[in-house]
C-alpha cells in the first residue's frame, strides 16, 4: 500500500525512490557517499544490530534506508540493491507489533513502513515526538476500512 509515502510528506528531510535494483540509483548513490553522514538500512538481515538511541548522541548525522514492499518484495529488492550490502544493518525491537490490520502479515511484528519509520526515529530521537505518522497511518486503514462493503473487513482481517 505504499505506507512510505506517509513518511516522505510528513518529514521534509526524506526521500522516496521507486524500483526494485537501486545499485546503479544515481541519487541514492550520491547521498550514501555522502561522508558527514552515517548510513544504516533497516532491515533484520544477517549481522543486524537492535537500534538504539545511544547510536545517535553524537554530532554525527545518521539516515536511515527503509525498502518499502511486501516481506516478499523488500527481500527481492535487498538482494538486488548490491550498493546497500555494505551498510550495516539494523532491526527494531522483536516485541513490537504492527496494526497494519487491512493486510495480511507473515507474523505480529511484521510492520508497515511508516510504522517502521516512526519506531527507528522514536528510538534515535526520543526526545521528539512522531506520533502524527501513527495518528495519519491509523486514518489512512479507517479511511480504506469505511470504503470496503459491509463484513468484509471482518470477513477477512479480523482473527
Amino acid at each position: 500500500m505504499g505506507t512510505a509515502r506517509i513518511l516522505t510528506l510528513s518529514l521534509p528531510n526524506s526521500y522516496y525512490f521507486e524500483g526494485e535494483d537501486f545499485s546503479q540509483h544515481s541519487e541514492l548513490n550520491q547521498l550514501i557517499c555522502d561522508p558527514q553522514v552515517r548510513h544504516f538500512v533497516l532491515y533484520p538481515g544477517e549481522g543486524s544490530v537492535e537500534a538504539q538511541a545511544s547510536m545517535s548522541h553524537s554530532e554525527e548525522k545518521i539516515r536511515v534506508i527503509l525498502l518499502d514492499g511486501t516481506w516478499k518484495k523488500a527481500f527481492k529488492m535487498w538482494q538486488l540493491s548490491t550498493n546497500l550490502h555494505d551498510l550495516p544493518l539494523l532491526r527494531l525491537p522483536s516485541e513490537l507489533k504492527g496494526n497494519y490490520r487491512i493486510r495480511k502479515a507473515p507474523s505480529d511484528n511484521a510492520l508497515s513502513t511508516v510504522e517502521a519509520g516512526y519506531y527507528i526515529l522514536s528510538i534515535l530521537q526520543p526526545e521528539q515526538d512522531f506520533s502524527p505518522l501513527i495518528d495519519a497511518f491509523e486514518k489512512m486503514i479507517q479511511f480504506q476500512i469505511d470504503q470496503m462493503p459491509a463484513g468484509v473487513f471482518e470477513k477477512n482481517y479480523r482473527s
